[in-house]
């Protein structure tokens, strides 16, 4: 805290990017960049999970951090472990509650999305904390809307009306002025539930930083026939009395560590008023 500055609490927002590349090198990474961050709340995906343990509770004991995930698809590598891949949320206070619901994918039932929720007992009262990872795609946007009007539902029933502003994190794989993020926001149109207003708080950053979180700068993007894009979000409801006001936001992970960079996504960092 500098000054009479208020406290804040951070929160990150990471696609891990599975068991690919030389995975088990950039957990290492990922867990340099988190320790040089050092978020209050995390919300993670494509994280995996298996048998004998699970990247999430890997990095809550090493940092002593509170943890949950929901896995959103199973199935078995070349040695014939038994993996999934989910999401999950880690945070420094306890987590009171958690929940999970499926999104739907119609026509693409081998790509299994689910959201999750942690409800945290942060400083000043209850934080809803949220966590998702949308279809991946171009010309997907129709699967992501639905997905995207679940997830609001999913979040009005588990927002109270104390403590904090819901905080959704997550890879949306849609750009800020798509169909799915005007429906989240509630402010370029009818909210996808009603009284659900959501304030991107990558309009807290730097002016003029795109905000790129797929990015060819990255060492594993360079042959990706995707854009950069800004696809990866910290999304805030209205402020509580000031609680949940944003104050800030930027990206980490940008770079590699000891040669090797963490993820495929840059990760999202945003500082929310206590």
């Amino acid at each position: 805290m500098e000054g009479s500055r208020a406290p804040v609490i951070r929160v990150l927002s990471w696609n891990l990017w599975w068991r690919h590349g030389p995975w088990q090198r950039r957990r290492q990474a990922i867990e340099a960049t988190r320790a040089e961050v050092r978020p209050d709340v995390c919300g993670l995906q494509e994280v995996w999970g298996g048998a004998r343990e699970n990247l999430a509770a890997g990095l809550a004991e090493r940092l002593g951090m509170h943890w949950c995930w929901a896995d959103a698809h199973k199935w078995q590598d070349s040695d014939g472990e038994e993996l999934s891949i989910g999401n999950a949320i880690l945070s420094r206070w306890p987590i009171i509650a958690q929940a999970e619901t499926a999104l739907p994918a119609e026509g693409l039932e081998d790509e299994r999305r689910v959201a999750v929720h942690a409800l945290i007992d942060a400083p000043g009262g209850a934080l809803p904390m949220f966590t998702t990872h949308l279809t991946y795609g171009p010309g997907r946007s129709q699967v992501r809307t639905a997905q995207a009007r679940t997830l609001a539902g999913f979040m009005a029933g588990h927002t109270g009306a104390d403590g904090y502003p819901p905080v959704i994190t997550g890879d949306l794989n849609a750009e800020p002025g798509s169909d799915e993020l005007r429906l989240l926001g509630g402010v370029l149109t009818a909210p996808a539930v009603d009284g659900l207003v959501l304030i991107d708080a990558w309009r807290y950053a730097s002016p003029g930083d795109p905000g790129f979180t797929w990015d060819h700068h990255n060492g594993y993007q360079a042959r990706s026939v995707i854009p950069d894009s800004r696809i990866d979000y910290i999304l805030v409801g209205l402020p509580r009395q000031g609680r949940g006001k944003i104050r800030s936001a930027s990206l980490a992970g940008t770079a590699p560590v000891d040669g090797v960079w963490p993820s495929d996504h840059f990760a999202v960092v945003a500082e929310l008023q206590q």
